[in-house]
């Protein structure tokens, strides 16, 4: 490996998700050299773009926050600015007590700031419940708590079953009273300590939240799909400079004096500097011998799986479907799929370039309730079919449809999930040249992926190489 002082500095980028591009765009901007490995056939990880009866769709994650920056300037950096868009319609229900029910207003992930918003959902007792959070003594918070049994504390479990379950197994495909609630809803958590009121703490958030002006769409899509975001940094990257190498598996990892080598199974490459991008079981193999600390904490991350039915209609069929973006179903329901979005109301583009069809798609799947994943495609959508006839009356048989599982697919975040990341940050740190990022540590969603990312880049940026002790910049 070449030593000389003004060498270029390489780093090696393990998985070519949403992060792992991120993470090389970042590090090409700083003049470092990249390449980028993926062990499968296709860049984007959980985005994904596809067809279905010849119209284009997302087959995974279909939005991003709109209220964080990070997603927003990344679509913009690698030139889909304009293509950046609202949804058409943000008008969710729940499917709940056996009737589509309007999302109530003004909550912070299904915990509301006054008890009158949730007559539709709630049964009088829930109500009443609700009403006694001002009553009660404060709840003692701790470290962190699990955000569904904060929440059952103080105003009732029927707010965490039919409201704050299907909010954020619609993020985590997770259990609400085993979700970190500092890790998951951090606002939340904050005003936990600090209102003995949690009603009082919602208010709160909200009026902070106005008085910071923000205001516009929750969530953003792209034209064409969230699946051409990848493929838009890959093209960057590639434009900048960078490689990328699919079907690529990474073997192993090793240090040596200069840096890491990097073992795949089409030979070895030596790097200044890696990052790993890819899951905790993953990168949990890799350092198994570089870090021990790091390898078992990762081992215990759990993942949860889940399926997305993509199906396409005749829009004529489905003429008098409500005008909605879709709808959650809470789990104590007892429906199999716990989520369906109406595309093509939904998202404008959907509309435009699906012609005469109409496209929508239901979830099936959470963390401790994965059986049906098990089960054929057809049996997938049959199910699926079911669950929309009885929420909204749908007897219209599609022309195609399309079954993608994502097989942990989704970390979770248990109470004490940001320890447990502070740990393995701490133990990674020991390795020089090393850093990680993804989902697993700082959020699920793109914006979250995004800032770790550029977390993990500018780290490495800015320590020195283990060969030349010399700091990495724009410059060398």
């Amino acid at each position: 490996m070449d030593n000389a002082p003004d060498r270029t500095p390489h780093v090696v980028v393990v998985g070519g998700g949403i992060s792992g591009l991120a993470a090389a765009h970042r590090l090409l901007a700083a003049g470092v050299r990249v390449t980028v490995l993926e062990g499968s056939a296709v860049l984007g990880g959980k985005l994904l773009s596809g067809e279905i009866e010849g119209a284009p769709v997302d087959l995974g994650a279909e939005s991003m926050l709109a209220r964080r920056p990070e997603g927003l300037e990344l679509a913009r950096a690698v030139g889909l600015g304009d293509r950046i868009q609202a949804p058409a319609a943000a008008n969710a229900a729940l499917w709940t007590r056996g009737a589509l029910r309007p999302m109530p207003k003004g909550h912070v992930m299904g915990v509301p700031a006054r008890p009158d918003t949730l007559h539709d959902v709630l049964s009088a007792e829930g109500l009443a419940r609700v009403a006694r959070d001002r009553d009660l003594p404060a709840t003692e918070v701790g470290e962190d708590i699990g955000v569904g049994e904060f929440v059952a504390r103080r105003v009732g479990r029927e707010v965490v079953d039919r409201l704050v379950e299907p909010l954020l197994g619609g993020v985590y495909a997770g259990d609400a009273y085993r979700i970190s609630m500092r890790a998951a809803v951090p606002q939340l958590f904050e005003a936990a300590r600090t209102h003995g009121s949690l009603l009082d703490g919602v208010r709160d958030i909200q009026a902070k939240a106005a008085a910071q002006q923000r205001g516009g769409p929750v969530f953003a899509g792209l034209d064409g799909g969230m699946g051409t975001l990848p493929l838009a940094v890959a093209d960057a990257v590639r434009a900048q400079g960078g490689e990328i190498r699919t079907e690529t598996p990474v073997l192993g990892l090793t240090r040596t004096a200069d840096g890491w080598r990097v073992r795949t199974d089409s030979g070895l490459i030596d790097a200044d500097g890696v990052i790993l991008s890819i899951p905790a079981w993953s990168a949990a193999t890799l350092l198994a011998d570089a870090s021990r600390a790091a390898a078992a904490e990762l081992a215990e991350v759990e993942y949860a799986s889940m399926a997305l039915v993509t199906l396409a209609f005749r829009r004529a069929d489905l003429a008098g479907l409500e005008e909605r973006s879709g709808f959650l179903v809470p789990p104590v329901d007892g429906r199999t799929i716990k989520a369906s979005t109406f595309s093509t109301h939904k998202w404008s583009w959907v509309k435009e370039r699906g012609q005469d069809l109409f496209v929508l798609r239901t979830s099936i799947g959470r963390y401790g309730d994965e059986r049906h994943l098990d089960w054929d495609d057809a049996d997938l959508v049959d199910v699926s079919l079911g669950d929309l006839g009885d929420a909204v009356g749908l007897a219209a048989k599609p022309v195609a449809t399309t079954v993608n599982r994502w097989i942990g697919g989704l970390p979770q975040y248990p109470v004490g999930h940001l320890a447990k990341v502070a740990r393995i940050r701490a133990a990674v740190a020991e390795l020089p040249g090393l850093r990680v990022c993804g989902a697993v540590y700082d959020g699920v969603g793109i914006p979250a992926c995004v800032a770790s990312a550029r977390r993990a880049a500018d780290e490495i940026i800015a320590t020195s190489t283990p060969a030349r002790n010399t700091q990495w910049d724009a410059g060398q």
